[in-house]
Formats: structure tokens, C-alpha cells, sequence
């Protein structure tokens, strides 16, 4: 198992990130190694905390209304390395090391494989 990197954070930064209405933020989860990007989920306040504090990712379900770990179940973990926010503040950007097969629940390494003008007609 990796090690954790926790992200030591000032209030003044977590006060620059701007949640949404329902109080979420997207976040991009890229690879530390090669860049790739491997999914996007989204965060609330409490998720975004718990992320930096544990070094793992943590995110908010809008389908089912629950916090869920990347990996709990599926034991494909993300190991945070670097987080970073956006210009405006109303995206977050962190760099893993994935553990286990990929980031995708259809087991695929990064959620972007399928490519438009690639997909064989019927």
C-alpha cells in the first residue's frame, strides 16, 4: 500500500474555493506519473477536508446522496500527491498515484477511453 500524503492547508486557501449551489465543487483526478486524466468526481467542503487531512481521495455521490471513498469497495485507491485549485477557485485539480486496475467503476484505467469520431457504426 502506498504511503499517505496528507496536504497540509491555511483556512485562508480552503476560503478561496467556491462551492455551487448545492454546495459541490468538481475535481479532476489526474496521474501523477504520466499526466493522464483519470476521472472526475465531485466534492463538498467536508469531502474536500477529509481528502487533504487522510492523503486519499474522498467524494460526494450526487446519485446517492453519500460520501464514498475511491476504492472502499473496489480496492482501486487513489493516493493524493499534489492538490491544487483553479484560477477562479470553482475547480480542484489532484494528482494521484492509483492503486488497483484504474479509476473507472467499468474497470478501465482512466474514465475518458472512449475517443469521439471512433466508434464503429451499427
Amino acid at each position: 500500500m502506498p504511503a499517505t500524503t496528507p496536504i497540509q492547508v491555511s483556512a485562508d486557501e480552503l476560503a478561496r474555493v467556491k462551492f455551487d449551489d448545492a454546495g459541490l465543487v468538481p475535481a479532476i483526478v489526474q496521474d501523477h506519473e504520466d499526466g493522464r486524466v483519470l476521472m472526475m468526481a465531485w466534492m463538498n467542503a467536508d469531502t474536500l477536508a477529509q481528502t487533504l487531512a487522510t492523503g486519499r481521495t474522498v467524494f460526494w455521490s450526487r446519485s446517492r446522496q453519500e460520501v464514498w471513498a475511491k476504492g472502499e469497495t473496489s480496492g482501486d485507491r487513489q493516493w493524493v500527491r499534489e492538490a491544487s485549485y483553479d484560477c477562479d477557485g470553482d475547480t480542484l485539480l489532484f494528482r494521484v498515484e492509483q492503486e488497483g486496475r484504474g479509476a473507472c467503476h467499468t474497470g478501465e484505467r482512466s474514465c475518458f477511453f472512449r475517443a469521439f469520431g471512433t466508434v464503429d457504426e451499427p
